[in-house]
């Protein structure tokens, strides 16, 4: 491949991005082609011949467009995803380009430079220590998974084990406290762990979906003398809670247990001075996950295992061998702190975003999310009332728990009902958004957390909402 064939792929490949972002607005949000149709497009015997980059990419195109959602757009308000922002797509085009392997400093020192800046922003817009290292991995469910490695690395030598050289087999049991509406990726990582699902130690919940405190109180005393874990929540995955870190982190630490927060998308409050008291006392703890592609809007992929003893965070995931240049470093390299070797370098779309935005973007971003899922809410609600005072019945909108954050929980009488309504929605293509089930019901889950979300949008969605719960 010659320079003038990368280029023009390049080139087409850059078009091409910018026209799908560019009808976002008004591109409905499911996909208009289905399995079949895609399996066709994208199948049949692979070619004996190579062909033209161009001619790849054009084909490429082609053959994915029917069947891409509008995920990355501002009326996608399935799971917690955000769009990615202008700086932090080009910068990953950039990334492509560049093929930087970001391992250790010697294999690309403007890869360790951007993620060493770009942690260091993070730990000053999470209100996190300065001195805690940060690994860039996949997102979430890497990052609690670091977290938590580092967590038991650290418990069980203080237990008088070395996890790292002798396993689990025989080692002292440890526990895993943690909320009973804990995210999934919790009891996952304590598989992969090798700690197993009958590690974790269930803490009731408040109403509102956060950890109870005088529960967690009560199970701590009941693990005592036990080397354990206490993970704590910031972003309830249904209702936005957060957890009261102050208090549980006390308490924790009174036990001599180590704290690991989720803070997946939660913990982005903490950049906003409106709603950082929903995180107060974080940096209590002794670990935190937090995820990229959420609130900060930069792709998919990128999440940050932020732990504030870099020794033991190193001594969980790092390894050495006589040929990697740069390994077993004295301060712990990028390849230290994650569990791949062989990445891209995450780094430079992370820099990007936080450029592009800055910390006052940054704080407008998660307040303008908020204030949108608020109204998301009433429009809802209000609505619901008047469509049923028209037809002379209630329609059935209930919002069963206040809107703390991003979250918007929304029923619509029983949960038959409800899902028929998710189908609904999800087929007729205004908006997206999935369902979910909590406190023994289903909901409809909204979550606000694109850049590019506008009030039009959300009054758009809200009556696309309406519309299809009025006909159910």
């Amino acid at each position: 491949m010659d320079d003038d064939g990368l280029a023009d792929a390049l080139h087409r490949a850059a078009d091409a991005a910018a026209a799908f972002r560019a009808s976002l607005p008004e591109r409905p949000v499911v996909a208009p082609a289905g399995p079949e149709e895609l399996d066709a497009a994208f199948g049949g015997p692979l070619p004996r011949a190579g062909a033209d980059p161009g001619a790849v990419v054009d084909a490429l195109v082609a053959a994915a467009e029917p069947g891409l959602t509008a995920s990355a757009g501002p009326r996608y308000f399935g799971f917690v995803i955000g769009g990615a922002l202008p700086a932090a797509t080009a910068a990953e085009v950039l990334t492509a380009g560049w093929d930087q392997c970001a391992f250790t400093t010697a294999l690309s020192p403007a890869a360790a430079a951007a993620e060493r800046a770009a942690g260091r922003w993070l730990l000053e817009l999470l209100g996190l220590p300065l001195t805690a290292s940060v690994g860039f991995v996949t997102g979430g469910q890497a990052a609690n998974t670091v977290g938590l490695a580092a967590a038991r690395h650290h418990v069980l030598a203080a237990a008088g084990w070395d996890v790292e050289a002798d396993g689990l087999a025989g080692a002292p049991r440890l526990r895993l406290v943690a909320g009973v509406e804990r995210h999934a990726t919790i009891d996952r990582a304590a598989r992969l762990l090798g700690l197993g699902r009958s590690a974790l130690v269930p803490v009731a919940a408040r109403p509102d979906g956060a950890i109870d405190v005088a529960d967690l109180d009560r199970v701590l005393a009941g693990v005592a003398g036990e080397p354990v874990v206490v993970c704590l929540q910031a972003g309830n995955v249904n209702t936005g809670a957060c957890d009261d870190l102050r208090a549980a982190a006390g308490l924790a630490r009174g036990h001599g247990a180590w704290v690991h927060v989720d803070g997946a998308f939660g913990l982005w409050a903490a950049a906003d001075p409106g709603l950082a008291h929903l995180v107060d006392g974080r940096e209590l703890a002794d670990s935190w996950a937090v995820d990229g592609h959420k609130w900060l809007n930069v792709p998919y992929d990128s999440g940050f295992a932020i732990c504030a003893h870099p020794a033991a965070h190193a001594a969980a995931l790092s390894y050495t061998a006589s040929y990697l240049t740069g390994s077993g470093a004295a301060v712990p390299e990028l390849g230290d702190l994650t569990p791949e070797s062989s990445r891209r370098a995450r780094g430079f779309a992370v820099w990007a975003a936080l450029r592009e935005l800055g910390a006052d973007g940054l704080a407008g971003l998660v307040t303008r999310c908020c204030r949108l899922a608020r109204r998301f809410a009433d429009r809802l609600a209000e609505g619901g009332a008047e469509i049923g005072a028209e037809i002379g019945a209630e329609i059935g909108v209930e919002i069963p728990a206040p809107v703390v954050l991003n979250q918007v929980l929304a029923g619509f009488g029983d949960d038959d009902r409800t899902d028929r309504v998710i189908e609904g929605v999800q087929r007729e293509g205004t908006c997206w958004m999935g369902g979910t089930t909590w406190r023994g019901r289903r909901y409809m889950r909204i979550a606000v957390s694109n850049a590019t979300t506008t009030e039009a949008d959300v009054d758009a969605s809200a009556a696309a909402v309406l519309r299809v719960a009025r006909g159910v």
